[in-house]
């Protein structure tokens, strides 16, 4: 069975640092693109970040760029995302996806195993 885990959220304050870490168990991402999602309540789930199959090219919104960064570990079957200078704006459940294909994409519609999300909550 093709299963995704998302670990390492929490309570962290402004400023503050997480990195979210997504297992796969049942089949190996060396030829899956994965993409972190989020979704805060009353809001649309949102593309964060996403990275290629090879681990060669990389995707941010925009409100990412500079704060979050993806990475990939094929030999651990894992996909991280290093999360800094959080803000309360990015308390939200985290998910991650994945899809098999070369290139990423940030469009939720593209994805076809999804984990079962993280809570990361960004106070003081």
């Amino acid at each position: 069975q093709l299963q995704l885990v998302e670990s390492g959220g929490g309570l962290v304050q402004p400023g503050g640092s997480l990195r979210l870490s997504c297992a796969a168990s049942g089949f190996t991402l060396d030829y899956y693109t994965i993409g972190w999602f989020r979704q805060a309540p009353g809001k649309e789930r949102e593309g964060v970040s996403c990275i290629s199959f090879s681990g060669g090219s990389t995707n941010y919104a925009d409100s990412m760029k500079g704060r979050f960064t993806i990475s990939r570990d094929n030999a651990k079957n894992t996909v991280y995302l290093q999360m800094n200078s959080l803000k309360p704006e990015d308390t939200a459940i985290y998910y991650c996806a994945a899809r098999r294909a070369y290139y990423c994409s940030r469009s939720r519609y593209e994805y076809d195993y999804w984990g079962q999300g993280t809570q990361v909550t960004v106070s003081s």
